[in-house]
């Protein structure tokens, strides 16, 4: 049970005296509240003072029994005790006028919106972007960290809230700790060295500050602090188990680097990391990916440190799951389980293990239901990047869990793919690695017109002269050809060549690659082999069941001239794969196509008008639309998408739209027919 912390607070408030805050509630350290400059009395029960936190960072109001199950365990009289202890909350916030504490029906929530709240402050500033804050703001916010969230609240027999505690408390160091970094790379010389030592305090384990002060030091020609440094990290480390070699070598190299005769001038304090090995020394071996570390799932009904249960299979699914995809590098379940008992908490696993994203969770049975709640983060900035609870009845576990996993794997990979195409848009082309111009070719692929794919045909050429060896650049260089193949944007043929080449090379570059089979298999199915294209689609599906294009293409090529009946069954689990996919348009007008062959023509004009609404849909599917509604007898419905068509596209007809899918006859006619119908033969 994990409570997001986002309510609106505003800070200053113009129409009090003095501009200030009713109240200033801090939470990160000792639980204080302040009122006109003096500190208030909390009560001495550490359970009001809980709730009172609690609802103090709640996003919304909370449900009565959700409080009770919080706090009291087993208490013969759990909703007195909860009244008891608002009126205790009451008597900290209420004043004149004023009530705070507000009830309605079944729920409570805390009336905070001329307040100041330091917890709400910092996870505000983490949702918005650290790394987008001035310094100034950096400094203010850093400051509010008092000690750890609600330190010294701990509750006995309370281990809802116990969990929710840790987890609280794990998300603000995570806070502090990015804070820190953004900090040391913004401000003077003396200052960044004050925010190191901070930062080595919260993230012990963590070498990428361990290779900033060491480097730090280095420029500034202090050599003996930095051997007494390292000394005193490698034997820390060793204790742990943990291998200090990495650092050594950057200790080496950056100590080479800015070696100096002596009496030079100190340089300034340099926030560049120097390679500290692990991770980034095997990736250089082959195409830098985003990397992730799925931390093993909480089982939140306390059920002992027993290991093997539910939430062990579900994290294990998800890390072997998002591995089949090979486009993150996701650490080893061994290595995660590990620090997980050794009680490491996701954000400094993630900084030790210096990765881009952890995922994290926790697993909750409530008779015959299943509740998993999930939460993706950017380990540098400590921003929730995605979040979702999945609630189902558990009367079968497995096939529960199976369905959960499905959804986890997809939402990740989707999320941090996102995250990653928005990034590369923001940097200059000339900067890009390979990893990144891939990105950007992929955020120009998903505009599906002439002049970006044209664009992502660049970025995707650019990815594989500077990596021969990815086999995704390959595959999106292969979907540009497809496209221009496909909409007509390029001489047919030669594209057709050009998609089946790359998807070739694709291949040779990595033939575990899913996205290397799905291109493979669009490029056999423009080039009329419908049997070896399903061949190669059905293996990228059995390399990796959660890859959500793979079975989209599936759909899309057995709509037109395969089964149909498994089309839709496809178009309908990429869907549930992947929701917000920038082909959802093709999913939704795979299914309409197919239903069309089956002769069910309302259902299939249902479909299709889904489809054309995506904000992406190109002329092809404006026309399933088109055809689908005449066939289905909406003739005013099928002629405002036959005119939209022609407002980019004017002499478009029956014979572009045939030319550029594959039916069987069957399906030709019918398509035909409903051209007919609306006057586009």
């Amino acid at each position: 049970m994990v409570a997001g912390v986002g309510m609106p607070v505003e800070s200053d408030r113009a129409d009090r005296p003095g501009g200030g805050p009713a109240l200033r509630v801090r939470l990160l350290g000792p639980m204080t509240v302040i009122r006109d400059g003096a500190a208030l009395a909390l009560p001495a029960s550490r359970k009001a003072r809980a709730l009172f936190a609690y609802l103090a960072v709640a996003p919304r109001a909370v449900a009565r029994s959700q409080l009770c199950e919080l706090l009291w365990e087993t208490p013969s009289d759990p909703r007195g005790e909860l009244r008891w202890c608002l009126s205790k909350v009451r008597s900290i916030v209420d004043g004149g006028e004023r009530r705070r504490v507000i009830t309605r029906e079944d729920t409570v929530g805390l009336d905070l919106a001329d307040c100041s709240v330091d917890a709400t402050e910092i996870a505000r500033a983490a949702d918005e972007g650290i790394e987008t804050l001035a310094p100034e703001r950096q400094r203010a916010l850093s400051a509010l960290f008092g000690g750890d969230f609600l330190e010294g609240l701990e509750i006995g027999r309370s281990p809802a809230f116990d969990a929710w505690l840790t987890a609280q408390r794990r998300r603000f160091r995570g806070c502090h700790a990015a804070l820190l970094e953004h900090l040391v790379r913004s401000v003077p010389d003396d200052e960044a060295f004050v925010h190191l030592e901070k930062w080595l305090q919260l993230s012990p384990f963590d070498q990428h500050v361990h290779g900033i002060l060491l480097a730090a030091l280095a420029r500034r020609g202090r050599i003996r602090e930095g051997e007494q440094h390292l000394a005193t990290t490698v034997r820390l480390f060793e204790a742990e188990g943990l291998d200090p070699r990495p650092m050594r070598d950057a200790w080496r190299a950056t100590r080479s680097q800015y070696a100096r005769p002596p009496g030079a001038e100190a340089a300034s304090v340099s926030v560049t990391t120097a390679p500290t090995g692990g991770r980034d020394d095997d990736a250089a071996a082959g195409p830098r990916r985003a990397s992730l570390a799925v931390m093993p799932f909480v089982d939140s009904d306390g059920s002992t440190g027993a290991r093997g249960g539910a939430a062990d299979a579900l994290a294990h699914d998800v890390i072997t799951r998002l591995a089949k995809l090979r486009s993150l590098f996701v650490i080893a379940q061994g290595t995660v389980f590990a620090l997980h008992e050794r009680r490491v908490g996701p954000e400094e696993a993630g900084r030790m293990l210096d990765v881009d994203y952890v995922a994290s969770g926790t697993v909750r049975r409530q008779g015959k239901r299943l509740t998993v709640s999930v939460e993706l983060t950017e380990t540098r900035t400590a921003r929730i990047a995605w979040t979702e609870v999945f609630d189902h009845s558990s009367d079968d576990a497995f096939v529960v869990l199976d369905e959960i996993g499905n959804r986890i794997v997809a939402s990740i990979a989707s999320e941090i793919e996102a995250i990653e195409r928005n990034r590369a848009i923001l940097k200059p082309p000339n900067s890009l690695d390979a990893w990144e111009a891939h990105h950007r070719g992929l955020w120009h692929m998903y505009r599906f017109n002439r002049t970006d794919n044209e664009l992502a045909r660049h970025f995707f050429e650019t990815a594989v002269q500077l990596d021969p060896t990815f086999a995704r650049a390959y595959a999106g260089l292969s979907f540009t050809h497809f496209q221009n193949a496909f909409q007509g944007w390029a001489e047919r043929a030669p594209e057709i060549d050009r998609a089946y080449g790359a998807a070739g090379q694709s291949l040779m570059a990595d033939d575990r690659d899913p996205a290397a089979h799905w291109a493979m298999g669009r490029a056999l199915w423009l080039r009329g082999r419908h049997d070896q294209s399903v061949v190669e689609l059905e293996q990228a599906i059995d390399l990796s069941p959660n890859f959500a294009l793979g079975h989209y293409t599936l759909a899309f090529v057995n709509s037109q001239a395969g089964d149909p009946r498994a089309a839709i069954s496809s178009s309908d689990h990429s869907r549930h794969l992947s929701p917000f996919d920038p082909l959802l348009f093709g999913m939704l007008g795979s299914r309409a196509m197919a239903l069309v062959r089956l002769g069910q023509f309302d259902e299939a004009a249902q479909w299709a008008v889904k489809a054309a609404a995506r904000p992406n849909a190109h002329p092809h599917i404006l026309a399933i639309a088109a055809f689908s509604l005449a066939l289905a007898g909406s003739l005013d419905e099928a002629r405002t998408h036959a005119t939209a068509i022609r407002r980019t596209l004017p002499r478009y007809g029956v014979s572009d739209f045939l030319g550029a899918f594959q039916f069987d006859p069957h399906g030709a006619a019918l398509f035909r027919a409903g051209a007919r119908r609306v006057g586009m033969t």
